[in-house]
C-alpha cells in the first residue's frame, strides 16, 4: 500500500470558515482545496459540516452474570425509521467539566444508567461520519454490576428520557444479527465483546 503522507498543514488549504448556525449542533461551511493523488491541487471546494464536540461511549457488561446493559431512547436522527426509539450503549458529549473521555463516560454511565464502572476497556476511536460531521468517538466496554441496573434515567434539563434494559450477552449479539440494534457504536461494541470474551474468562 502506498503511503502519500498527506497532512493538514502542508496538503490542505482552508480559504474560509463560516458558522451558519449554532444551537444543539453547529453548522459550518468551509471553502478549501487539497492536494490530489495524481499531483497538483483540487479546485476550490465548498463543504458544510455539523461541527460537534468529541463524544465517548461505553457498552456496560457484567462478566459475572454475562449480561449486557442497553439503554433505549428517542433519537431524532432516526426520525425516518418506523420507530426512532433505539437500543444503544451509553454515550455522551464532552462537557466543560470533563477533562478526557474516561471522565466523560464515567459521568454518562451514572446519568444514563445509574451504573459505575469497576473497569474500562478501551475498544477504539473513530470518526463517526467524516463526510459531513466532525464528531470523533472514543468507545469502551465498561465492567459493571448489572444487578444495579434498571429503571428510567437521564437529566430532565437535557430532555433525556432513558429506559434501561438488562439482557443476556448472546441476546444482545442476536439483536445485532437481526438488525434490532442498528446504530454503529453499539454494533461495534457488541461485536468487540463477542470477539474478546477471553479477557473476562476469570470472571465468567
Amino acid at each position: 500500500m502506498k503511503d502519500f503522507n498527506f497532512t493538514k498543514d502542508k496538503d490542505l488549504e482552508v480559504h474560509s470558515e463560516e458558522t451558519l448556525y449554532k444551537g444543539f449542533a453547529e453548522i459550518k461551511v468551509y471553502k478549501l482545496r487539497h492536494r490530489l493523488f495524481e499531483g497538483g491541487w483540487s479546485d476550490l471546494i465548498t463543504r458544510e459540516i455539523a461541527s460537534r464536540k468529541p463524544i465517548a461511549a461505553a457498552l456496560p457488561y457484567d462478566p459475572c452474570l454475562d449480561k449486557v446493559v442497553l439503554i433505549e431512547q428517542c433519537r431524532i436522527g432516526a426520525i425516518q425509521a418506523r420507530s426512532p426509539w433505539l437500543l444503544e450503549a451509553v454515550a455522551g458529549m464532552l462537557g466543560d467539566q470533563d477533562q478526557n473521555p474516561e471522565e466523560l463516560i464515567t459521568r454518562e454511565l451514572k446519568e444514563e444508567s445509574g451504573l459505575e464502572a469497576s473497569k474500562l476497556h478501551k475498544i477504539c476511536e473513530y470518526w463517526v461520519s467524516p463526510g459531513g460531521s466532525s464528531e470523533y468517538l472514543t468507545l469502551y466496554c465498561a465492567e459493571v454490576d448489572a444487578r444495579e441496573a434498571g429503571g428510567i434515567h437521564g437529566l430532565p434539563e437535557e430532555h433525556e428520557d432513558i429506559y434501561v434494559h438488562v439482557v443476556n450477552r448472546q441476546e444482545a449479539y442476536d439483536m445485532v444479527q437481526s438488525g434490532r440494534i442498528n446504530n454503529a457504536l453499539s454494533i461495534i461494541a457488541i461485536q468487540w465483546l463477542q470477539l474478546n470474551l477471553h479477557i473476562f474468562n476469570d470472571k465468567r
